[in-house]
């Protein structure tokens, strides 16, 4: 049976058993070649004492098997499905040796996951369920093993063998081939299990870690990216030192290896000690890359890495643990790339962009189909739970247990407790494949008098339920006691299989503000004094009531500052009008609750005009922003006090998709068109700022330097380009368009280029065209800038409609590969996932071309098709035609036969929300 032959079975966390058997070492030897490796997997296993006996059954996926020996001698076996079944095994505690030879074909292989081909060189993919494919095996991360490796291939054609671990011995064999061996000396499950063979360059270093160790770094590329490697490299130092300044962890190998690979269907994977990445997340140089480029690349660099420790020593009992491992690295590498970014100002702004990413994307996920908790319950395809649920959410659940076993006089931020908890656990675990409940349990055996040891149970609700909590503030104040009473409520509404909600532990950040913007004391009635003007409270109970005390004096209420810092993954509700945001924009001192008074202010004021153009003839308002909200961006705009980087998150709207949640009928046309009226009426209204903004802070002819401060200067002369750019569609005025273009032919490193580029897309102007013409002549040679160019032009807005011919065309452009996961994303899911108004078409054509496109890239990869299934899960809240429409799309998608589990499972799942 191959994975195509209908639905996929539902595999429940309550049906988990431990293994029958455990391996104890795995001898493989793999001669490669193209169309026929042969694999040589000798295993020494035995019977686990704890689980009665039982057949043995070892996964496999379009293997060809050859030979079958127990412990030297032939044996019974019979194949079931997609598993090998051994009876006659010996019985009793002892050892026993089982060898299978086998083979399989890279080079048919399109999934990518197992062993495939890539540009010629060999590259494996085993997580989730990949290794079957190059093996029968126990293929499940709770059985971890000792690896040696032995690689064999062509020397010319592949001079490069890598797999985990150390290299214990390498030559050259008869008629050109040559071997290498490698050795693992930490038990992994097979998911971890990494080769490449290639013809690849390495950048090397030598470093020596704070333990006095050394250890040897390099990173694999193809010959001409070896000058693209500096700032990875830059990344893997810095995120190994911290790593062990932070929390004690040390690298543990000789040494640590990355390459890069352009067919990859993921960002990059954490294999032991050979981490393989896409190589959009390992190169990088001004020419080629942006700001953004550049920081994703530090990001994930650190990512994998941090995976050395949570992933790799401790990992995961069974799949739906996955977060175990996500939502903690995640959480790590969010806390480097703060960490590195140096200032609170900056360290601020990246708190800002992942909490929109959650927001704008993951808050969506919990209201739709695809709903489930950050440790699910069940699964028909585990490559469709690799979501922002299990890694974003999860890492926000990682930062609450930081907040709650923070001491507020010794440890405020919560950092010590963090690192006691991940001492314990590493200590108490380390070697094992554990579960989330473990975690959660060392966090708080470490820290026995916190909040989270206090209330574990209820806390790990967050693991167990689906959903968004809403919170509810209520405010009370009587200034002839100087009194002021804070009422929380939550809620959180149904998800599938989830009608009811238990309530939430949900630590609660908070300050109050004077009528001046001053911080005010926090006492709370029955403590002799303040202890802070920035407190925690925890809300664990559907109502709580919490009363200040010690503001006699103060005439008018207190305006609160709740929430600080995104300090739970809720949604904040309360009666809160235009004063209250106009106050916290003007005076909060914390970035993050500053940042979300000016996307509030200008979040109501558009969904406003949404209704407004609803209920009316559907024209959308001149002016949609009221006089006072321009006034204040204007003053942030020319703060000098802050950071531009902060001033740019600040003036930028709020995305079509958070705006879509916002609203219980959804016109993506609609919402698109408001969003453009308040580009349009910012640019206008604040064009002499603009062009302040802009002369202050571009760069004429500096050095490129991805540091903070010099991206955030860039960022917001982007802005201020793209608004002028906008404001001059309106006034006839070529001379900004013109400058705009100037750039595109001049720009010094790709940030200058794309911001250029992306002004006049989005300003409509016909002088996008020979930029991107000359674009495309500058560098149709790099696969990452392409990708750029195929992407900005999906993106761009539908100003006539023409968008998806535009799309359509470009699937005949020499340079577009279908089959290349990174080309395809940048073109066609591009244009699915964050182009809504030019998807959703009255005449259902964008829901046409969806269709065609899933069910073409389903035939040959299934999770890239499943990501792009995604693109029409949201279809219950869009208003007709739209909603009909979507709905007959993904209906005849799920009847197409042949359909992969990885596509049936989103559909199945969009389709069963139909009320």
């Amino acid at each position: 049976m191959t994975l195509r032959e209908g639905p996929a079975h539902l595999v429940r966390r309550h049906d988990y058993t431990a293994p029958a058997f455990l391996i104890d070492s795995v001898d493989l030897t793999l001669d490669l070649d193209p169309a026929k490796t042969r694999v040589l997997n000798r295993m020494r296993l035995r019977r686990n004492p704890a689980v009665p006996a039982q057949p043995l059954r070892l996964d496999g996926v379009e293997i060809n098997l050859a030979r079958v020996l127990l412990n030297g001698s032939g044996c019974s076996f019979r194949i079931e499905g997609a598993q090998l079944v051994l009876e006659r095994l010996p019985e009793g505690p002892e050892p026993f040796d089982l060898e299978l030879f086998s083979t399989c074909s890279p080079q048919k292989n399109t999934q990518l996951m197992g062993l495939y081909l890539s540009q010629g060189t060999f590259f494996t993919q085993c997580e989730a369920e990949g290794f079957r494919r190059i093996s029968y095996f126990l293929d499940r991360p709770d059985v971890m093993a000792r690896f040696r490796v032995t690689l064999r291939a062509d020397r010319a054609a592949y001079p490069v063998l890598l797999s985990n671990g150390n290299l214990v011995e390498q030559g050259d064999l008869e008629g050109g081939r040559h071997y290498a061996v490698w050795d693992d000396p930490h038990p992994k499950p097979s998911y971890l299990f990494a080769l490449v063979a290639g013809k690849l360059v390495q950048r090397e270093q030598k470093i020596i870690s704070r333990s006095g160790k050394a250890h040897t770094l390099q990173i694999y590329v193809r010959p001409g990216d070896l000058d693209k490697t500096e700032h990875a490299m830059n990344a893997l130092m810095a995120a190994i030192a911290w790593d062990e300044a932070r929390f004690g962890l040390p690298l543990d190998l000789e040494r640590f290896m990355i390459v890069a690979t352009s067919d990859f269907n993921m960002g990059a994977m954490e294999n032991k000690g050979l981490n393989i990445f896409n190589t959009k997340y390992v190169l990088a140089s001004p020419a080629s890359a942006t700001d953004a480029d550049y920081a994703n690349v530090e990001s994930v660099v650190a990512h994998e890495y941090l995976h050395n420790w949570s992933g790799n020593r401790v990992t995961c009992r069974d799949w739906f643990q996955l977060s175990l491992k996500e939502g903690l690295t995640v959480f790590r590498d969010q806390e480097f790339s703060q960490d590195m970014a140096g200032s609170v100002s900056a360290r601020a702004v990246k708190r800002i962009e992942d909490v929109r990413l959650l927001r704008s994307n993951q808050f969506a996920e919990d209201a739709g189909p695809m709903a489930h908790p950050v440790r699910p319950d069940q699964y028909a395809e585990i490559n469709n739970f690799y979501t922002l649920t299990v890694y974003e959410k999860g890492a926000e659940v990682v930062r609450m247990m930081q907040t709650l076993v923070s001491d507020a006089a010794l440890d405020p931020l919560g950092r010590a407790g963090m690192a006691r908890g991940l001492r314990l656990y590493f200590e108490r675990h380390d070697g094992q494949a554990v579960t989330c409940d473990d975690f959660a349990q060392a966090m708080a055996d470490a820290n026995p008098g916190s909040a989270l040891a206090q209330q574990l149970d209820a806390f790990k609700r967050w693991y167990a339920q689906a959903g968004t909590p809403r919170v509810q503030a209520c405010t009370e104040y009587d200034p002839a006691l100087g009194h002021y009473t804070l009422s929380l409520s939550q809620h959180c509404p149904p998800t599938p299989g989830q009608p009811h909600k238990e309530p939430f532990v949900i630590p609660v950040t908070l300050g109050l503000l004077g009528p001046d913007g001053r911080a005010l004391p926090l006492q709370l009635e029955g403590e002799g004094q303040a202890v802070a003007d920035s407190r925690t409270l925890v809300l664990s109970e559907p109502q709580q009531r919490w009363v200040f005390t010690g503001l006699a004096g103060l005439q008018s209420a207190p305006t609160p500052s709740l929430l600080r810092g995104f300090s739970a993954p809720v949604i904040l509700q309360g009666d809160f009008d235009a004063a209250h945001w106009l106050a916290l924009l003007a005076h909060d001192s914390d970035p993050f609750n500053r940042w979300e008074a000016g996307q509030q202010l200008l979040l109501r004021q558009m969904l406003a005009a949404l209704r407004q153009s609803a209920e009316s003839d559907g024209t959308i308002p001149a002016t949609v922003l009221d006089a006072t909200t321009v006034q204040a961006l204007s003053a942030v705009l020319r703060q000098p006090g802050l950071d531009p980087a902060f001033k740019e998150l600040l003036l930028t709207l709020p995305s079509e998709a958070y705006l879509a949640e916002q609203v219980q009928q959804v016109d993506p046309p609609r919402i698109h068109a408001v969003r453009q009226a308040v580009r349009s009426q910012l640019a206008q209204a604040l064009y002499v700022d603009w062009l302040w903004a802009y002369e202050a802070h571009h760069e004429p002819r500096a050095a490129y330097r991805p540091d903070p401060a010099s991206s955030g200067r860039r960022a917001l002369a982007g802005l201020a380009l793209g608004m002028l750019c906008l404001a001059a569609r309106s006034n006839g005025d070529t001379v900004w368009p013109g400058r705009a273009y100037q750039r595109c032919k001049d720009a010094a490193h790709m940030t200058e280029l794309q911001q250029a580029l992306q002004a006049l897309l989005h300003s409509g102007h016909a002088l996008a065209e020979p930029a991107l013409e000359r674009m495309h002549q500058r560098y149709r040679h790099d696969e990452l800038v392409l990708d750029k160019w195929f992407a900005l032009q999906a993106s761009a807005p539908d100003q006539n409609g023409t968008v998806l011919a535009r799309v359509k065309a470009l699937l005949q452009h020499p340079d577009f590969k279908l089959r290349n996961p990174n080309r395809a994303r940048s073109l066609i899911g591009t244009f699915c996932h964050a182009n809504p108004a030019a998807l959703h078409r009255p005449d259902g054509a964008g829901y046409a071309f969806w269709r065609e496109r899933v069910l073409e890239i389903d035939a040959f990869n299934p999770q890239v098709a499943a990501r792009l299934a995604r693109a029409l899960e949201r279809w219950q809240p869009l208003v007709e035609p739209y909603r009909s429409a979507a709905r007959q799309a993904l209906a005849d998608v799920a009847r197409h036969p042949g359909l992969s589990p990885d596509v049936h499972e989103i559909l199945t799942r969009a389709l069963a929300s139909d009320a």
